[in-house]
């Protein structure tokens, strides 16, 4: 069943999802370095040198390398998912813009937490729980559409080996498990959360299940439906 209903779109249908898509993933990854400001010296207390001013930053440059890492994990994963997806309808583009609202909001508590990271206790603890809660909702959005399109082969390519499927459904589902829990640690240690985080961005750059089979894959098979 199609959520919203409308039919199984043409194949161009996903090439044009997924070129809208990389378009906000090109801007919000782009945003991050406008938080990255050019330190004043003129507006620094007095004695301060350039090269003090620049260190200073550190917590714009923490922020900056860890939303960039994620944000391109995030779509180095939503690109390889549409090399399997061969349909589009409702449903997808639906789900696909919830999943790029969420990315586009990264850029906002990247900033928050680059301004309050050395603050006080509080301060830090309010922004990386939005920081952290921010990713655990892009993690479940992308999980939900991944869901959609692979539940009964509904859009996806249905010469998949059913074993791939599975594999690639529990990864995103285990995936989706450690953001909601970086989330809750977050309220208790900001700095594990975010050790957590960037270990959970690097695990994703790791193959995936299908990569292999599908290098193995004679292209004509992704032709048949």
């Amino acid at each position: 069943m199609n959520i919203g209903g409308g039919s199984a779109g043409r194949d161009n249908d996903t090439g044009r999802i997924e070129a809208f898509s990389d378009g906000v993933f090109a801007i919000a990854i782009t945003l991050l370095i406008i938080e990255i400001g050019v330190p004043h010296i003129d507006q620094e207390p007095p004695g301060t040198t350039l090269p003090e001013a620049l260190v200073g930053l550190w917590p714009s440059y923490l922020g900056y390398v860890i939303s960039f890492l994620q944000i391109g994990v995030i779509w180095a994963n939503h690109h390889n998912r549409f090399r399997f997806i061969e349909r589009s309808d409702h449903g997808l583009l639906f789900l696909n813009i919830l999943f790029l609202m969420c990315v586009a909001f990264i850029p906002f508590p990247t900033a928050l937490l680059a301004e309050y990271l050395d603050g006080t206790a509080a301060e830090r603890e309010t922004a990386g729980v939005i920081y952290a809660g921010t990713l655990a909702v892009t993690a479940v959005f992308f999980t939900l559409l991944w869901l959609y399109t692979a539940a009964n082969r509904r859009l996806v390519n249905r010469n998949l080996d059913p074993s791939l499927l599975r594999a690639m459904t529990r990864r995103y589902l285990l995936g989706t498990v450690a953001y909601l829990l970086v989330f809750l640690l977050a309220f208790v240690n900001v700095s594990a959360s975010l050790a957590l985080i960037v270990a959970l961005a690097l695990l994703f750059v790791l193959p995936e299940p299908g990569e292999r089979v599908r290098k193995e894959t004679p292209t004509h098979a992704r032709g048949r439906r």
